[in-house]
């Protein structure tokens, strides 16, 4: 699990840091700048290559968080005298722009692109069909009802649950009211308007449709084993995949919710089962092992439900090109809003920072989403290569942003920045920056304690 974890990492640091120093690298060379070396990693050069009689150094350096551009440059080096037309620091101010914008852009050109592959390919989702609408919940108010399935959001069409949890998020700071509508069981469309007012932006950080009261319909489980986990007590006493739980204690168990409860209150206790298996019924005896969960002694047998009951709630989304295109390039617009709206509410202390993670959480979603299939993968690269898109043009020192700063106020004032102005930004970008990574690794060290 960890090697995977590391892999999937390694695979997203490297497409994302490649990406986004091809911007720096192509813009440079499209603005006539001498590029002298294009690293991926930071600190010493583990090993180089020149590709046939190009200037660049191509290179893999020893610390892999990242990667870096080095343009000839006066600042950094003596110039040849025949060479200074190629140096970053003589070319006009517009230039020197486009070169450090052009990072970030290639984060969000990648994100366009992978979600357009994405959503041409066809995305797995589910029904948007309601569950049990819980009372005094702003579900229950716009009168939404069970078994309602969404047809749009704000009007906008919806295939998908997926999509209505997507776009209820991106709306939950931004609307008072959305307009819902939906099909009843026997066919009857309604229009609702649920009230997002009482959404707090602390609210998105937990599970937003669970705040609206708006869970999604879940079938019941008929209580058939779908998988035994190897060693566990369940294969022990000789339960199998396919195995019908009739009975626990002579008591008949109709759900695997309620042969999950018989099991989870009996810790250590043998449980008498009724068992049909290929049309017979045989008895089994089970002794669910002893686990704590959230402070709570509970049974457990390692058994896995027989998930077939879900399988006519699976839809697959598919676009034409065309509209994936616009799908892609309207969803890297609504996280790139969103990141900066939920950045802009932590400076103010209504978000929690303890919702920002860093490499550790990170590599655990990238191994997560790399065993879930190409799709998923592909779907959290998008994701993260927005993230790190919308991080870099932030006007912080040191980052891409900073520097576009100092650019355009030159721009603006017609002569550099000072010097003393662009060494005491950097010390201030430097210490936010340790900051931030301090705080994240903290937060990923918390997240592994408490599990």
């Amino acid at each position: 699990m960890l090697t995977t974890d590391l892999w999937a990492f390694a695979i997203t640091i490297a497409v994302l840091v490649v990406f986004h120093e091809l911007g720096h690298y192509w813009a440079a060379r499209l603005c006539g700048v001498k590029v002298l070396r294009f690293s991926v990693g930071f600190g010493k050069v583990l090993y180089a290559w020149h590709f046939g009689k190009g200037e660049t150094e191509w290179a893999l350096s020893a610390i892999p968080l990242g990667g870096y551009v080095k343009m000839l440059d006066e600042r950094e080096g003596e110039v040849a005298p025949h060479e200074l037309s190629r140096a970053f620091n003589r070319k006009p101010v517009w230039q020197r722009m486009i070169v450090v914008a052009a990072g970030p852009a290639f984060n969000l050109l990648l994100a366009i692109l992978l979600y357009f592959v994405m959503f041409a390919h066809g995305v797995p989702g589910t029904k948007p069909l309601l569950g049990e609408i819980p009372p005094n919940t702003p579900a229950a108010e716009a009168q939404l009802q069970t078994q309602e399935t969404i047809l749009s959001v704000d009007g906008e069409n919806i295939q998908s649950w997926e999509e209505v949890r997507w776009k209820l998020l991106t709306l939950a700071l931004r609307h008072g009211h959305v307009e819902i509508t939906g099909r009843t069981p026997d066919g009857v469309e309604h229009r609702h308007m649920l009230d997002m007012g009482q959404i707090a932006p602390s609210d998105l950080e937990g599970d937003l449709m669970q705040k609206l009261g708006m869970p999604l319909y879940m079938p019941p489980l008929p209580a058939v084993v779908g998988d035994v986990l190897e060693g566990s007590p369940a294969e022990h006493a000789g339960l199998r995949a396919g195995d019908r739980v009739l009975r626990v204690d002579g008591v008949e168990v109709k759900s695997f919710d309620q042969w999950r409860e018989s099991v989870s209150s009996h810790p250590e206790v043998v449980l008498h089962l009724d068992v049909e298996r290929d049309g017979h019924q045989i008895a089994i005896e089970v002794t669910p092992k002893r686990e704590m969960e959230e402070g709570k002694v509970i049974g457990r047998v390692g058994v896995a439900p027989d998930l077939k009951a879900y399988d006519e709630l699976q839809v697959a989304v598919t676009y034409t090109p065309p509209v994936a295109l616009g799908q892609a390039i309207q969803r890297t617009w609504d996280i790139s809003a969103l990141s900066l709206e939920m950045m802009g509410r932590m400076a103010l202390g209504q978000v929690s920072l303890k919702s920002m993670s860093g490499p550790v959480k990170t590599a655990t979603y990238a191994g997560k989403s790399a065993k879930m299939g190409l799709m998923p993968f592909i779907f959290f690269l998008a994701a993260i290569s927005v993230g790190v898109g919308v991080l870099n043009i932030l006007p912080i020192p040191v980052l891409d942003g900073g520097h576009l700063l100092y650019y355009i106020a030159e721009f603006f004032m017609g002569r550099p920045v000072p010097d003393s102005a662009w060494e005491t930004g950097q010390k201030i970008g430097v210490a936010l920056l340790s900051a931030l990574m301090i705080l994240v690794l903290y937060n990923d060290i918390s997240s592994l304690i408490s599990g």
